[in-house]
């Protein structure tokens, strides 16, 4: 059949380069391969969208989560087919328990050899079912003539509520093949469920009657910064997850930010009549698994319906986007609420204890804390925390944060995600260099993609904590092993050397007081730095931190 001249000819990887930049896509990271050779080879032609190269498709999908919270883009991680996809799998994991918007273009081998088990190289006949493990939906692209659906359903499905890894398979002869026309990209119409109206006044009517309502606001709440603020101006007090820290923010004496399940917490939500948790699963490390008692009546607002009670019994869930279903109910709210001034003053004293018990068990790095406590707000940093023992004690509660978007750290609890999640916030950040805590241990899971801070200029300070050991597990051995280390020590590289070889500015501390000078001369230079902290010169904790709290009396396991 004669093609009509009027229509113009591009393959589909020349399509979706344009594609991903027309709807504004800033940055793809990723890791090249034989089979997306036709996307990144158009990516590089057009030169509308910069690629990251990663040193593995982990770190690539690490990075690409990391920026997309930052950014509040879409995130886009791009790799091949098979291993390469697998390769990515813990990090994908990650991005759907943040719920991170993030589109995952991996690969297939030719249409002839999908889905078929006849060997192909790099073939998985069963990666589609490895997908939908990982992702909030799966996709696959069949040909040319399909790629603008393809495209606009698996990006819509990252974005809308409630947003997660999306991923869309593209056999790689369909990457190289024709695209007829030239379908014009709309960025995707993202969608969000609506709260009922009766729902919202039944709502209202509770809040009316409440003298101490309180607001516990999840990563959900992000978009919600301007409503939840508003009702704490009107006489609601806050509380936080990790992930909803500075939703409302960190320094208003009416957040309990997120010493969220203290001894002083409890004891404050025992005299409070009203919780709404907006945008939270409530998760089991951060409520003492489900145990911790939390005011009632307990509300919950949520974008995701199946999360309606799933950790605790609620008297009302609300179906709706956070910040729509706040904006409404104000509305349906006086001016000032007839609400305890005295909740104020109790929430500031409860964090006041729950920070002074912390500041207690930190021994020398009490000063390291304190110090960042106050620097990485005042700079505007975007604070990024891998699984280590300095961020489950101080890093995930003490060091406050000025935005939001700013706190980023494995919400999955996996290790060694923090190299590549730095690079990522870093590249997506461009007002102020990025804030990285790091453990020896999960360092050496991410170590290679260090160089990809090196090759990218990376604006970011890598604070590695190093006490050559698994120092949670050694402590959790001391706890219930009868002190048996088992695995628990590790060979550290000699990270100034490492660092030495790849072109990394690498300073050490040995001493807690040089701590502040070091890490000052390092924000003050462009580029990635490690500053390395001897925690075996330094010293212990004050007091070990074994796990989090676990158990109705909430004691360390």
């Amino acid at each position: 059949m004669k093609m009509d001249s009027t229509l113009q000819t591009e393959t589909v990887g020349d399509f979706i380069a344009r594609y991903l930049a027309d709807i504004g896509v800033s940055t793809i990271f990723g890791v090249i391969s034989i089979h997306n050779m036709p996307i990144l080879d158009a990516v590089a032609r057009q030169g509308r969208i910069r690629f990251v190269p990663a040193r593995g498709e982990a770190g690539a999908m690490n990075m690409a989560d990391a920026f997309a919270r930052v950014s509040g883009e879409l995130g886009v991680c791009l790799t091949s087919t098979g291993t390469a996809a697998g390769n990515a799998a813990g990090a994908q994991a990650e991005a759907l328990t943040a719920g991170t918007p993030l589109l995952h273009i991996t690969t297939q081998v030719d249409r002839e050899f999908a889905d078929r088990d006849r060997a192909a190289i790099h073939d998985v006949p069963r990666q589609p079912e490895m997908l939908r493990g990982l992702s909030k939906a799966v996709f696959r692209m069949w040909d040319g003539q399909s790629a603008i659906g393809a495209l606009t359903a698996a990006c819509s499905a990252a974005m809308s509520a409630p947003s997660g890894p999306v991923s869309l398979e593209i056999p790689v002869d369909v990457q190289r093949g024709p695209v007829e026309g030239s379908a014009r990209a709309y960025p995707p119409l993202v969608q969000r469920p609506q709260a009922r109206d009766e729902a919202l006044e039944e709502l209202a009517e509770r809040v009316k009657s409440a003298r101490r309502p309180m607001l516990w606001l999840g990563g959900g709440a992000i978009a919600a910064c301007e409503p939840a603020r508003e009702l704490v101006r009107r006489g609601f007090g806050a509380v936080s997850s990790t992930n909803g820290r500075a939703v409302v923010p960190e320094d208003n004496p009416a957040n309990l930010g997120a010493y969220n399940m203290t001894p002083a917490a409890v004891e404050l939500y025992e005299s409070c009549d009203l919780m709404i948790v907006v945008g939270s699963r409530l998760r089991g490390n951060e409520t003492r698994n489900n145990k911790m008692p939390l005011p009632r009546p307990l509300v919950q607002i949520d974008a995701d319906a199946s999360q309606g009670g799933r950790n605790y019994s609620v008297e009302q869930f609300i179906h709706g986007d956070a910040c729509d279903t706040l904006e409404r109910l104000l509305a349906l709210l006086p001016e000032k609420l007839d609400t305890d001034e005295g909740l104020r003053f109790d929430i500031a004293k409860a964090r006041a204890q729950s920070e002074g018990v912390l500041r207690d068990q930190l021994g020398p790095y009490r000063q390291l804390a304190d110090f960042l406590a106050e620097r990485v707000p005042a700079g505007g940093h975007p604070w990024v925390r891998d699984v280590t023992i300095s961020n489950s004690t101080f890093g995930n509660r003490h060091v406050r944060i000025a935005d939001p978007r700013h706190g980023v750290h494995a919400l999955g609890g996996g290790i060694g995600q923090g190299v590549a999640m730095g690079i990522g916030a870093a590249l997506a950040c461009k007002s102020a260099k990025t804030v990285t805590l790091l453990g020896d241990g999960g360092t050496m899971l991410g170590i290679a993609e260090m160089i990809t801070a090196v090759e990218e200029n990376a604006p970011l300070v890598y604070i590695l904590m190093n006490d050559q050991a698994y120092g949670v597990i050694k402590n959790i051995q001391d706890a219930q092993y009868d002190s048996r280390h088992h695995y628990s020590a590790l060979h550290t590289p000699n990270f100034e050397a490492f660092c030495g070889s790849i072109g990394m500015p690498h300073s050490k501390v040995s001493a807690i007081g040089d701590f502040e000078a070091v890490f000052e001369a390092a924000m003050a230079k462009d580029g990635p730095h490690v500053v390395e902290v001897d925690m075996c010169a330094i010293g212990p904790f004050a007091q070990s931190f074994a796990g989090p709290p676990a158990g109705a009396a909430g004691k360390t396991e």
